[in-house]
């Protein structure tokens, strides 16, 4: 079952930065490359913070694609391009310091003191569980998880030396972590660790990775999960020639606000209007007794953090778009056009995360899916399933939905377009 585009008008409304990427695409790829993107340029806006539930946030986002090989979602690579020259520029400034410190050790062989840590703003997936707490202690400002195959992460979690799946879950809320192993002389205790994670991969690479829907992990990500494989495109069409050019330009752009950012003497607080607050309360609260009443009550911590992730996205796009004044400010206030964008948008991905909530399981169909079938004939019609459905007040979305679930779960076989047999 195809999974819904994001709207147009978030595509429309978006700040110029994101809206001159994302023109570049069509299709499930123009819905990749922004997503990709918003989760890179989550970890390149140092010194902006927003206060959610009486805690310091920052823009940091995790973002998953999952879809079947051959299907584009190859075009997330582009958006590492964007904080590559940042990378590059704090990995070299690091090499250099730790140059010179062991030279002047050499010097000096009373200097007892070690070196500081490699600094780095990209950080691979294939890392054990004590370079992941140095990296990220010796970060100012966060750090990147960035990979096109979800298993390289999945094979690091099923290890015990590089199983750090209680740091992400604690990363995502800025949680204090700490570490001290006697042998390797190692203690690291971070305050406030940042890390933003873009990863894809296919259904099969998800299920070692988020091993339960309950775990905790799982409701941290944006998901964006379909399943079309997308057709042998013109590899030759002029069009595309440009996408790194345009890139690599805009990285220039993003280095340029990274480094204002990163040198203001206090830190820039985001948020809401009261308004938008009460429009915020006001579209959660319906959502959340939907899913109580219509789907598993297990998916609230998914909907709970989904308000963070409107935060966050809302957070970003609108330090992009005062990005040429905002040194000049101390706090930044959400437009109206930036928190409806974050608004549809978020809306969006939460189907995306509900759908993909509800084929992570054992195959058992819920209460109320077994009274849906019960009610159809042997042999019946989608139009069929859908009366039955509005009888209990669910929608069409979300029978469609069902429908898709119950084949994975060998409950129904699709006979033809429109026509289902129970098995």
């Amino acid at each position: 079952m195809e999974r819904r585009l994001i709207e147009k008008s978030v595509y429309k409304n978006l700040p110029d930065i994101l809206k001159s990427l994302t023109d570049l695409f069509d299709g499930r790829e123009k819905d990749i490359v922004l997503l990709s993107s918003l989760g890179v340029l989550s970890n390149c806006i140092p010194n902006v913070f927003g206060i959610y539930d009486g805690e310091n946030i920052y823009p940091h986002l995790y973002i998953i694609i999952i879809a079947p090989p051959a299907s584009g979602k190859g075009v997330m690579n582009n958006s590492r391009i964007l904080i590559e020259k940042i990378h590059d520029k704090i990995l070299n400034d690091s090499r250099t310091e730790n140059s010179i410190c062991e030279q002047d050790k050499k010097k000096n062989k009373d200097n007892i003191e070690p070196c500081p840590n490699l600094q780095v703003k990209i950080l691979p997936a294939n890392i054990s569980n004590a370079e992941m707490y140095s990296y990220l202690g010796s970060s100012q400002h966060g750090v990147l998880i960035m990979e096109s195959e979800a298993d390289t992460m999945s094979n690091m979690l099923n290890n015990d030396w590089s199983n750090y799946s209680d740091v992400l879950r604690k990363a995502f809320h800025h949680e204090p972590i700490s570490i001290s192993r006697k042998i390797e002389k190692v203690f690291e205790d971070i305050k406030e660790p940042k890390l933003a994670m873009v990863i894809s991969g296919t259904p099969d690479q998800l299920k070692p990775l988020i091993k339960s829907k309950e775990n905790g992990l799982f409701s941290r990500f944006i998901i964006y999960n379909f399943d079309e494989v997308s057709e042998f495109k013109n590899v030759f069409a002029q069009k595309t020639r440009n996408n790194k050019t345009v890139f690599n330009k805009i990285g220039e752009e993003i280095y340029d606000l990274y480094g204002i950012l990163a040198n203001t003497t206090e830190s820039i607080e985001f948020s809401f209007t009261e308004s938008q607050q009460r429009k915020f309360l006001s579209r959660i609260k319906p959502i959340r007794n939907d899913i109580i009443n219509n789907h598993s009550e297990a998916f609230i911590s998914n909907l709970h953090r989904h308000g963070l992730v409107l935060f966050r996205i809302a957070m970003i796009l609108t330090v992009l778009r005062n990005k040429s004044t905002i040194k000049e400010q101390k706090s930044i206030i959400c437009s109206d056009r930036d928190f409806i964008t974050a608004l549809y948008l978020t809306k969006t991905l939460l189907r995306h995360s509900q759908f993909t909530f509800n084929t992570i399981d054992n195959g058992v169909l819920s209460i109320q899916d077994e009274e849906i079938l019960d009610s159809l004939t042997h042999v019946f019609s989608r139009k069929e399933a859908i009366d039955s459905g509005e009888k209990k007040g669910i929608p069409k979305r979300t029978i469609d939905d069902k429908l898709a679930q119950w084949q994975r779960k060998k409950a129904i076989r699709k006979v033809k377009k429109g026509t289902y047999r129970k098995l």
